[in-house]
């Protein structure tokens, strides 16, 4: 059972208030530690903790306090219908052309073996078959709306084996800066992994100033040990003065805005002020991917996800 989406509302502030009254008897009862927080903030800010498992934690993760409740839905998929991805919210990108990576896979278009939605999951099935002049198939889908400044959160399991390349990310929906096309107007990497190196979550951001060509990119990684056998949660905030990466509301990874702090500093450094669309891709192989080589013998395998949700503050 996937956890229900969140809107700040009566409700909430229901168990907000019943938080509160319960610490307040509580500290009543026994004197409270040194370091402890006054349970009056708990009717504004209630811990993490006391939300977690019911999809209510955007935001802060549990080692951060008490953060408020002021993000809100404004988009999401929960692949509650069977079928094809549903084509009033995400486009295919299709095509084998290597995708800028040597990726060895091509993408096809409304085609139920490597793109749909079933049991209550968007699956995204790479498969070893021929396709044009490509010896593999996936999907790619490019979501139709963008947003600036927002969190987005993607439940998902992922594929195993060497040669699989899984991710959720952000791409500008037009070139504003520089020569119009990457790295110059950004990317970010919500969640990537690469099946040699199993259970390894990478969160990333590119600009000009930073990007895996130049070898000088921004990013960093965290460990998932079961992330091909279980779905977590990997999440953005992104905000006017950082991008911050998390999983299962921890954070691990977090990319400053120099523009905030430096006179220097300009869009080569921070392009992330115009409107972003989320991509979903199973890629084989690839400069990355495929380091290790690609295991013929582990196909088909899918990227599998329970929902996508973007929130933006209220």
């Amino acid at each position: 059972m996937k956890p229900p989406r969140f809107r700040a509302g009566a409700a909430a502030l229901i168990v907000v208030a019943a938080a509160a009254a319960h610490e307040l008897a509580s500290a009543r009862q026994a004197p409270a530690p040194a370091n402890a927080v006054s349970p009056l903030s708990i009717a504004i800010t209630p811990p993490v903790g006391l939300l977690a498992g019911r999809g209510f934690e955007p935001g802060l993760p549990p080692q951060d306090g008490l953060r408020e409740l002021n993000w809100e839905v404004v988009w999401a998929d929960e692949f509650e219908r069977p079928g094809p991805p549903d084509p009033a919210k995400w486009s295919h990108e299709t095509g084998g052309s290597g995708w800028g990576n040597r990726e060895l896979q091509f993408y096809t278009g409304n085609r139920a073996e490597n793109a749909r939605v079933e049991n209550g999951r968007l699956i995204i099935e790479a498969r070893r078959e021929q396709w044009q002049d490509k010896s593999y198939t996936s999907a790619r889908l490019n979501s139709r709306q963008a947003w600036k400044y927002a969190r987005v959160e993607a439940r998902a399991r992922l594929p195993r084996g060497r040669g699989t390349w899984p991710a959720v990310w952000m791409l500008p929906s037009a070139g504003t800066y520089g020569k119009g096309g990457w790295p110059d107007n950004g990317e970010i990497d919500i969640i990537e992994h690469v099946g040699f190196d199993p259970g390894v979550i990478h969160g990333t951001v590119h600009t000009r100033a930073y990007n895996h060509v130049a070898r000088t990119q921004r990013g960093a990684q965290t460990i998932v040990a079961d992330a091909q056998d279980a779905f977590h949660v990997y999440a953005i905030e992104w905000t006017p003065a950082a991008i911050t990466a998390f999983v299962d509301g921890t954070r691990y990874f977090t990319f400053e805005n120099e523009r905030l702090t430096s006179a220097q500093a300009d869009w080569r450094q921070w392009p992330f002020d115009t409107d972003f669309k989320l991509l979903v891709n199973l890629a084989v192989g690839g400069n990355w991917g495929g380091q290790k080589g690609v295991d013929e013998s582990i196909w088909p395998q899918r990227l599998e996800l329970d929902y996508i949700r973007v929130l933006q503050r209220r």
